[in-house]
């Protein structure tokens, strides 16, 4: 009985120091590799920050760098030029989340529009992603990369 006890309160005391350091994704990474090889390559990289290495894609510039996207702050890649309406999202705190990462690739500019509850508000993005697991996969994908360091 104690040790079943102690079992449990470990496991409970552990729990909210995994949670924070893993970012939670439900698609397949392996086809969310496929995807990005797919749909995403021509606009973005995964290039290692710390390194510089490309780890996936092209060394492409339009979009930007998703080494670390799962969990990151939106809109806070250093240098890239995001529209104004997902600068001012990520300034509310808000972060890539799958949840948030899944509506926005569907409808980049609606799902800001929705989030903002501002129909001004706009994109940059004009791709999107069609099949909703799809959208999962690529989070999956991403969360592979740089997610220790969230």
């Amino acid at each position: 009985m104690k040790i079943t006890t102690l079992a449990v309160a470990m496991t409970a005391l552990a729990a909210p120091a995994f949670a924070q350091s893993a970012v939670e994704a439900s698609g397949d990474a392996a086809e969310g590799e496929q995807r990005f090889q797919r749909q995403c390559i021509a606009c973005h990289v995964i290039q290692d920050p710390e390194t510089g290495e490309v780890l996936a894609g092209r060394s492409s510039r339009v979009g930007p760098n998703l080494y670390g996207v799962a969990g990151r702050q939106l809109g806070t890649v250093e240098g890239f030029n995001y529209s104004d309406a997902l600068v001012e999202l990520g300034e509310t705190g808000q972060v890539w989340t799958e949840e948030a990462f899944v509506g926005y690739v569907q409808d980049p500019t609606g799902w800001l529009r929705e989030e903002l509850d501002d129909r001004r508000a706009r994109g940059k993005m004009a791709y999107q992603v069609r099949d909703e697991q799809d959208a999962y996969d690529l989070y999956a994908y991403f969360a592979t990369f740089g997610a220790e360091a969230q």
